[in-house]
C-alpha cells in the first residue's frame, strides 16, 4: 500500500489533463481518480473510473499505456511517467477485495432509469470488450439488454486473444460477472452465419449492436501461403491448434501485440527458435515496448527491416525467402516506408509460419445486407449506426483502432447514441 500511495503522490494533478484528454481513448478522469487514491478514498476513485469505463481491471493491465495515457503524462517529459495503468488496476482489485460492484456504484441511476426504459430492448451480438461495455452502459440506463455470444463464455479477445501471462483470466471473469450483475441476459452458443439470423433478431429488439470482432488473419498474397504449417496469428490464439512446437523453428510475421503474443506463446510451448520478422525498425513497431522487451528477454529473435518474398516447401513449410529493406521518407507519407533492397535476398529454415499482420471480418459479414467500407468492415456513421438505422456496430468490426480501450470506447459511445435515439 505504501508503494501505491507513493506512485499516486507522484501525480501532479495537472489541470490540462493531457493523460485523460489526449492519451486515454476512454477519457477517464485520471488526475481525479488518482487524487482519491492519495486520500485513500478508494471507493470514490472507483466511482470516478466507472463514469467512463467498465474495464478498469483489464485496461489497467493490458492497455498500451506508454502510447496512450502514460505517453501523454507531463511527468514523462523529463523522467518517468505516473504509473497510471498500475493505479487503475489497483483500484479495481481493491473493489474486488471489498466486494463492491458496478451495481453498487450505479444502483441509484439504474433504479431511476428502469421505470422509464425497462420496456426498451437491445440486443448485443458479440461479448468482447465493445459488446460488454455497450451492454453495461445500456443497463445503467435501465434498458433490457441481451448479449448473443458464439462461445459458452464472455470476454472475446480478453479470453482467447490475450495469453494468460499477460492477463489473468480470473480478472476477466470478475469483470464479466460485475457487468452481468447489472441484470443482463446472455444467450450463449449463438453465432451469426451459423445458428443466428440478423433479420430474426431485428424483429425482437428496438436496437442491435454488432460487436463480434474480426478474427480472420490478413494474408500477404505471396507464394506458399497455402502450405501446411502456415497459420493466422488470430486463429492460433483463438482456436489453440494442437501443434507440436517442441524443438521447432517458428517465424512470426508482424510487429503488433498479436505478433508478440504469438511469439511468446509458442516459445512457452517448446519452440526452440522463434523469429519475429518485421519489415520496419523496432521504433516503428505498433506493439507496446514492454511486450517487445519481454519477448527479447525470453530469447525471441527479431529480424527487423526484413520482408518475406515467399514461403518454400513441397506440401508443408520448409524455408522462408527474405529480403532486407531500407526505410525512406515518401511524399505524403507520415511513416518511413520500407523498400526492398535489390539482391539482398536470403533463405532461412523454418517449420511453422504465423501471419500476425492484422485481421479482417469473417466471410459471412458480406451477406448480412449492411454496407461495407473498402476494408470490408461494416460502415458506420458518427453515431455508430450502420446503413440500417436500427443496427449499430463497433470495435474491430467497424474498423475502430485495434486496442481494448478503443473497442470499449466504441461500445460506450454506441450505447449513448442508442439511448439518445430511444429517448
Amino acid at each position: 500500500m505504501e508503494q501505491i500511495n507513493k506512485k499516486a503522490n507522484y501525480c501532479l494533478n495537472c489541470k490540462a489533463k493531457p493523460c485523460s484528454n489526449k492519451g486515454c481513448p476512454l477519457h477517464n478522469d485520471i488526475p481525479k481518480f488518482i487524487s482519491y487514491i492519495k486520500e485513500e478514498e478508494y471507493i470514490k476513485a472507483y466511482k470516478v473510473l466507472c463514469e467512463t469505463t467498465v474495464l478498469p481491471g483489464v485496461c489497467g493491465r493490458i492497455c498500451p499505456h506508454k502510447k496512450q495515457c502514460e505517453g501523454s503524462c507531463v511527468r514523462g517529459i523529463k523522467g518517468e511517467p505516473v504509473s497510471i495503468g498500475e493505479l487503475e488496476a489497483f483500484v479495481f482489485d481493491n473493489m474486488v477485495k471489498q466486494n463492491i460492484t458496478l451495481r453498487d456504484v450505479w444502483k441509484d441511476e439504474i433504479d431511476k432509469n428502469r421505470l422509464k426504459n425497462k420496456n426498451k430492448r437491445v440486443a448485443i451480438i458479440g461479448g468482447g470488450p465493445a459488446g460488454l461495455t455497450a451492454a453495461a452502459f445500456l443497463a445503467k440506463e435501465g434498458l433490457s439488454v441481451t448479449i448473443y455470444e458464439k462461445y459458452d463464455y464472455l470476454g472475446g479477445i480478453l479470453i482467447h486473444g490475450i495469453p494468460v501471462f499477460r492477463l489473468d483470466k480470473a480478472i476477466v471473469k470478475k469483470t464479466v460477472d460485475n457487468i452481468l450483475d447489472l441484470g443482463i441476459e446472455v444467450k450463449y452458443e449463438k453465432e451469426l452465419g451459423r445458428n443466428l439470423k440478423l433479420e430474426e433478431v431485428e424483429k425482437k429488439y428496438d436496437a442491435i449492436f454488432l460487436s463480434f470482432g474480426t478474427n480472420c488473419s490478413s494474408k500477404m498474397g505471396i507464394e506458399g501461403e497455402k502450405l501446411e504449417g502456415v497459420y493466422g496469428g488470430n486463429e492460433l490464439l483463438e482456436y489453440k491448434y494442437n501443434l507440436d512446437y517442441t524443438g521447432k523453428t517458428v517465424a512470426v510475421i508482424g510487429g503488433g501485440n498479436v505478433a508478440m503474443d504469438c511469439a511468446r506463446t509458442v516459445k512457452r510451448l517448446g519452440a526452440k527458435n522463434v523469429k519475429v520478422i518485421y519489415r520496419r525498425a523496432r521504433e516503428q513497431m505498433p506493439a507496446e515496448d514492454k511486450e517487445i522487451s519481454c519477448a527479447i528477454e525470453e530469447k525471441i529473435e527479431f529480424l527487423f527491416q526484413n520482408n518475406i518474398v515467399k514461403i518454400i516447401g513441397k506440401e508443408k513449410v520448409e524455408k522462408l525467402e527474405l529480403i532486407k529493406t531500407q526505410l525512406i521518407q515518401k511524399e505524403n507519407e507520415t511513416r518511413l516506408v520500407p523498400v526492398n533492397i535489390e539482391n539482398s535476398n536470403y533463405i532461412i529454415d523454418v517449420d511453422y509460419v504465423i501471419m500476425a499482420l492484422g485481421s479482417t471480418p469473417q466471410s459471412f459479414v458480406k451477406d448480412i445486407r449492411l454496407e461495407l467500407n473498402k476494408w470490408k468492415n461494416i460502415s458506420i456513421n458518427k453515431n455508430y449506426q450502420t446503413s440500417n438505422a436500427k443496427i449499430y456496430a463497433g470495435g474491430d468490426l467497424a474498423g475502430v483502432k485495434q486496442t481494448v480501450a478503443w473497442a470499449s470506447y466504441s461500445g460506450r459511445e454506441a450505447a449513448k447514441n442508442i439511448i439518445r435515439k430511444m429517448n
